[in-house]
């Protein structure tokens, strides 16, 4: 009977051992489940490492968990439960948590003072006794150690001192690798969110310098096309007051006298430049040029002159200007831009202020390039109208060398037949005058404009032959005239004779020395009506073939400006017709062809 009481109490206990383990495995079981859940659902690596902590408490029955993290050559508490300070170093190999880290080895030990690795003062500083001890590697998936976790003094369920075992140490193992899970998921985590972060700027870097490139391109494209400093500038204004989305801009502008130019424009009239002398160092502008970049928000600041805020047109709230210069040298002006527009208040940012740096240096060498441009084309027209004065006054030297010997030998002359024909030859010089001036004219004057009429051209020929069979026939030069086509033809009549009349005029002078034949033709060929000026003399030197039609090339005339055949190129083309030589040595032809589609009205072709 004693011996089967023992058995049922022996049977008794082992029930009680095993109702126990399965409440700690289920225990175990649920924490590890809720550890798992919670690595999967947070990002918070904090609190993950203090549900692990919590957890690791409660399911090992101790008094204190604590995790440590490695952190170069010590050991750093992150997470404490319990009394006691809020952070803990420990110095790798030092006490139990030290070594472990060290090793990568776990530690249990029932008694702690016993054992050869414990340091007993933290337990002197803090007043805590410790007891047992167990503390378990936390390793990455590499293997190697990250930190240590460390469980203090375990209770039983009657609140009496017990010892860790070696399954606590497999379930503090597994508690473990979940905060190592969750260390390692933060650690992904936080590098993901550190290179979206790098991405997003360099993607925002990028996007600015793609904005830059652009603006300096359209800016550059835009500054290209302008003629003049006003347009420039409008120009200007509107290229970087739209990318800053300014209300208005001015740029200055140093003249090389020193005189100072502001140039204003609204941008709701960008089309309307206005301009005013301004003072050194008056206005942001100025005061830009003189010093560095200057970005105001108080209008009290800015203070602009009352005839500049007048062209602006805008109640003035901020202000941004940068001076135009290139490297090291003096400014040649400055940009400023006024009224960030959709901005409240309206004031430009730091980007506005680098864009602003940023164009400055380019506007600035197209200013220099425009000036460049301008002292050259000014040279130009001055070399050119030297070149066409000293022409004018050479062909004028033999006219007026003529006139004056008939006016002497008018005075002798007995003879009124002689005195009408010395007259006769006067006034054919003074012609020759009239024909020079009429020709420097159009050239200067730039003439464009036609007046189309209904022209008959056997009318328009015969005064032709009329004009020209005089003097052709005093040099021994056979006119000779060949219409295929008699009807009527639409042409500006004026123009077009003085045009024919300079290649007949240019024929006879080709053959004067020696006679010859000169045949004025006209007919049709399909939709263009073709006139020819071919002559049997010298013909064209080979050396200015190429480049006949120009001004002021002439063949060494005696009376010639070289504008005429150029006179006679703008007229077939301002007509929509073409003109064509053939020249040799046995003769020359010039060949015009017009389109007979033109109806009678007043032309002004483009250009």
């Amino acid at each position: 009977m004693v011996a089967k009481r023992g058995r049922q109490a022996k049977l008794e206990a082992r029930v009680a051992e095993l109702s126990a383990a399965l409440e700690q495995a289920r225990a175990a079981s649920s924490a590890l489940r809720k550890v798992g859940m919670a690595v999967g659902t947070s990002s918070s690596l904090d609190d993950l490492l203090q549900l692990i902590v919590q957890t690791t408490t409660e399911v090992l029955h101790a008094e204190r968990a604590t995790l440590y993290m490695l952190e170069g050559s010590k050991l750093v508490s992150r997470i404490k439960i319990g009394e006691g300070l809020k952070t803990i170093e420990v110095e790798l190999g030092q006490g139990i948590a030290g070594h472990v880290a060290l090793s990568g080895k776990s530690i249990r030990a029932g008694d702690a003072y016993r054992h050869a690795r414990f340091d007993r003062s933290w337990d002197k500083q803090s007043g805590y006794r410790t007891r047992s001890i167990l503390a378990v590697p936390i390793k990455d998936p590499n293997g190697e150690t990250i930190g240590v976790m460390q469980v203090l003094n375990k209770l039983g369920p009657d609140g009496k001192k017990q010892v860790f075992t070696p399954y606590d140490t497999q379930l503090l193992t597994a508690l473990a690798a979940q905060a190592a899970v969750s260390i390692d998921k933060e650690s992904l985590f936080g590098r993901l969110l550190a290179n979206n972060k790098k991405l997003a700027k360099t993607t925002k870097r990028l996007k600015r310098t793609l904005r830059d490139l652009e603006l300096l391109y359209e800016l550059e494209t835009a500054m290209g096309r302008a003629e003049t400093l006003p347009e420039l500038a409008r120009r200007v204004i509107t290229k970087v007051g739209e990318a800053c989305k300014a209300a208005a801009g001015a740029l200055l502008h140093q003249a090389q006298d020193g005189e100072l130019t502001l140039y204003v424009v609204n941008l709701k009239r960008a089309k309307l430049v206005r301009e005013v002398i301004v003072q050194p160092g008056e206005g942001i502008a100025g005061r830009a040029m003189q010093h560095k970049l200057l970005r105001i928000d108080d209008p009290k600041l800015v203070r602009d002159p009352e005839r500049v805020r007048e062209l602006l047109g805008i109640n003035v709230r901020s202000a941004i200007a940068a001076p135009l210069q290139t490297g090291e040298g003096p400014a040649a002006g400055a940009l400023a831009l006024y009224n960030h527009r959709s901005r409240q208040p309206s004031r430009f940012s730091k980007e506005d202020a680098y864009l602003l740096r940023l164009v400055s240096a380019n506007v600035s060498t197209e200013l220099r390039r425009l000036h460049a441009r301008q002292l050259r084309e000014r040279a130009e027209r001055m070399e050119s109208i030297g070149r066409l004065l000293s022409g004018v006054m050479h062909d004028l030297r033999t006219p007026l060398t003529v006139i004056s010997g008939f006016v002497q030998l008018m005075q002798t002359a007995t003879s009124e037949g002689k005195r009408l024909e010395y007259g006769q030859t006067i006034m054919e010089q003074f012609q020759l005058i009239g024909a020079m001036q009429r020709d420097l004219l159009a050239y200067a004057r730039g003439e464009t404009t036609l007046l189309v009429r209904k022209v008959y051209l056997g009318k328009f020929f015969d005064d032709l032959q009329r004009q020209f069979e005089p003097e052709a026939s005093v040099h021994n030069i056979t006119l000779r005239v060949e219409l295929g086509e008699r009807g009527v033809a639409f042409f500006d009549e004026p123009k077009l004779a003085r045009a024919l009349q300079n290649l007949v005029q240019n024929a006879i002078e080709a053959m004067v020395d020696k006679g010859g034949a000169l045949a004025l033709s006209c007919r049709r060929d399909d939709e263009d009506l073709i006139i020819s000026v071919a002559d049997t003399g010298r013909g064209i030197p080979k050396t200015i073939r190429s480049k006949l039609f120009k001004p002021f090339v002439t063949a060494g005339k005696k009376t010639g400006t070289g504008l005429g055949l150029a006179n006679v190129k703008k007229i077939v083309e301002q007509h929509g017709g073409s003109v064509d030589v053939q020249s040799s040595r046995s003769g020359t032809c010039f060949t015009v062809r017009l389109p007979l589609a033109m109806r009678p009205h007043s032309l002004r072709p483009p250009g």
